[in-house]
C-alpha cells in the first residue's frame, strides 16, 4: 500500500533550505521575518473570521427586525409616517442595551445600529412633500434590506474563502490527540461474601528421607529405639489431627446478601437471558459465598411465607453452583446451554431446583415446629394432691347485694362490692378463648390457652386471675416449672 503524504505539503514552515534571499541580508535575520510575517497572517486572519462571524450574527437580528418594521408600516398606510416617526423617538429615548458579542471597543447595541437606518432614510424623505414621505420611507426601507441582506452574503463568502485558506496550512492549533496507547490495570477480583465458608486449602504432608542401615545380626537392635519411619508418621498424624481440631468450628454468623445478589436474586425464575446479562454487568456475583448467602435468603424467606422468592433464591443459588462446577468457563457453558435450549441439561437443572426447594420447605417446617417449643407459661399445683379452682364471674353484682352467712359480720358491703366489681372487670378483659376455657372450669383448657401466649401477658393474667380471686390455691403460690426442667437439664 502506498503512503500519501501530499498532506505534509500544506505545512508552512519558518526555516525552509530552499529559501534564497538578498545576499546582503543573513539567513537568520530573513527566517525572523518570515516567522513573523506567518503569525501576523495567521492572526489577521483570525480576526477576519471572527470579524465576519460577528456581523453575520448581528445581521441575522437586524434583519427580522427591519422586515416587521417594513410589515407594520404597510399595513397602517394612513399613519405609517407617524408610526415610523414614534419607533424612531423610542429607539432615541429608551434603547435596549443587547448588542452583539463582540470584544470592540465601543460597540454599538442592535437599537443604535437601527437607529441610524431609520435616521439616514428620515433624512432622506424629510424634504420631500407629506403625500410622497410614505412611501420613499417604504422605499428606504426596501433598499436597507436589500443591502443587508448583500451584506450578509458578502459576509459568508468572505468567512468560508478565509476558512478554506486557513486550513491549507498546518499549525500548531490543528494537533490533536489522534490515539494514545496507556497501561490500564485490571480491575481488582471482588472481595467474597462476608462470613462465606470458604474451603480451606488442602494440607501438605511433608516427606522425610530415611537411611536404611543392613546389620549382621537384625535381632540385637535394641527393642526401646523406634524405627525413623515410625516416628515421623507418628508426628505427621498427630499434626493432622491438630489442624483436623483446629478448622472444626461452629460458625456463628451466616453469609449476608450483597446489594448486587439481592438485585440478582429478583430475578424471575427460568430467565437464563436476563440473569446471564446481570453477571456479565455485575462481577460481585461470582464469589465465593453467594450461593450459600442465596441459600439462607431462601429459608429465611419460606420460613417468613414468601414462597416465590424463596423458589428463586434457590434457583439462582443452583444457577451460581452450575457455573463453578463447570470449570474455568462454566459461566458461558452453564448460559449457552440453557439459552439455546438443550432439553436434557434443563430437564436436570430444573429437577435440582425441585428437589432442593422440597428439601428447603422440610427444613424450614422442622425448624418453624422446633421454634414453637418454647417457654410457657402453666399452673400446676405445688402439691400433687391439691387442686386448683376457678370462680368465674357471671355479670357484675346486684345493686341489693347482701352479706350472709358466717364470717360476713365484718365486712363491709361497699368494699365487697368494689372486689366483685373489679373482678368482673377485669374477666370482661380477657380475651374470648380465656373466658371460654375459665367458664369451663378445667385446668387443661386454661393451661392451652396460656401456652399460646407470650411468657408476659401469660404472667399478666396469672397475676390477675390470683389478684382478684378468680383462680383458687389450696396451697397459695405459682410454681414455675419451666425453671425447674432447665435447672435439672
Amino acid at each position: 500500500m502506498p503512503l500519501n503524504y501530499s498532506k505534509w505539503d500544506q505545512l508552512e514552515l519558518s526555516d525552509d533550505s530552499d529559501i534564497e534571499g538578498h545576499p546582503n541580508v543573513d539567513k537568520r535575520s530573513l527566517i525572523r521575518w518570515k516567522q513573523r510575517d506567518i503569525h501576523e497572517k495567521r492572526e489577521a486572519r483570525k480576526h477576519r473570521i471572527e470579524a465576519c462571524r460577528a456581523g453575520i450574527a448581528c445581521n441575522n437580528v437586524l434583519a427580522p427586525r427591519l422586515d416587521r418594521i417594513r410589515a407594520r408600516l404597510e399595513v397602517r398606510t394612513l399613519t405609517g409616517l407617524a408610526l415610523f416617526q414614534h419607533l424612531v423617538e423610542r429607539l432615541q429615548t429608551s434603547p435596549s442595551p443587547a448588542a452583539p458579542p463582540t470584544n470592540a471597543k465601543d460597540q454599538p447595541t442592535y437599537d443604535a445600529i437601527l437607529l441610524s437606518l431609520l435616521m439616514q432614510i428620515y433624512d432622506g424623505v424629510k424634504s420631500l412633500p407629506t403625500d410622497e414621505q410614505e412611501k420613499a420611507v417604504l422605499s428606504g426601507l426596501d433598499h436597507h434590506i436589500v443591502q443587508l441582506k448583500e451584506h450578509t452574503e458578502k459576509l459568508e463568502n468572505d468567512l468560508e474563502a478565509e476558512i478554506r485558506e486557513q486550513k491549507k496550512h498546518i499549525t500548531s492549533e490543528d494537533i490533536k490527540e489522534g490515539f494514545e496507547n496507556k497501561y490500564v490495570p485490571p480491575t481488582p477480583a471482588p472481595p467474597p461474601i462476608k462470613n462465606a465458608i470458604l474451603d480451606s486449602p488442602k494440607k501438605k504432608t511433608a516427606k522425610t528421607a530415611t537411611t536404611a542401615y543392613e546389620v549382621l545380626n537384625p535381632d540385637a537392635s535394641s527393642p526401646i529405639t523406634s524405627p525413623p519411619e515410625e516416628a515421623s508418621a507418628t508426628s505427621a498424624s498427630s499434626v493432622d489431627a491438630d489442624d483436623g481440631d483446629d478448622a472444626d468450628g461452629d460458625v456463628d454468623e451466616l453469609p449476608e446478601l450483597t446489594p448486587a445478589l439481592l438485585r440478582f436474586s429478583h430475578i424471575p425464575l427460568w430467565k437464563y437471558d436476563a440473569s446471564f446479562t446481570f453477571i456479565q454487568q455485575n462481577r460481585g456475583v461470582i464469589v465465593p459465598g453467594a450461593s450459600d448467602a442465596l441459600l439462607v435468603a431462601a429459608f429465611r424467606a419460606q420460613s417468613e411465607g414468601e414462597v416465590q422468592y424463596a423458589k428463586q433464591c434457590v434457583h439462582q443459588s443452583l444457577l451460581l453452583q452450575y457455573c463453578d462446577k463447570l470449570g474455568r468457563d462454566g459461566v458461558r457453558v452453564f448460559f449457552q446451554k440453557m439459552i439455546s435450549g438443550e432439553q436434557r441439561a434443563i430437564s436436570v437443572f430444573v429437577k435440582d431446583v425441585e428437589d432442593t426447594y422440597e428439601h428447603l420447605v422440610t427444613r424450614a417446617k422442622a425448624a418453624m415446629a422446633q421454634t414453637k417449643q418454647r417457654e410457657q407459661i402453666q399452673l400446676v399445683p405445688e402439691n400433687p394432691n391439691a387442686t386448683i379452682s376457678f370462680n368465674v364471674p357471671e355479670g357484675p353484682p346486684p345493686d341489693d347485694l347482701r352479706l350472709e352467712g358466717e364470717g360476713t359480720e365484718n365486712l363491709d358491703v361497699e368494699e365487697v362490692r368494689k372486689a366483685l366489681t373489679m373482678r368482673w372487670q377485669v374477666f370482661s378483659e380477657f380475651p374470648a378463648p380465656l373466658q371460654d376455657a375459665l367458664k369451663d372450669g378445667t385446668l387443661e383448657a386454661v393451661n392451652k390457652v396460656l401456652g399460646e401466649m407470650e411468657v408476659p401477658d401469660a404472667e399478666e393474667i396469672v397475676s390477675k386471675l390470683d389478684l382478684t380471686g378468680i383462680m383458687n390455691f389450696v396451697e397459695g403460690g405459682v410454681r414455675d416449672e419451666t425453671k425447674e426442667e432447665e435447672n435439672e437439664d
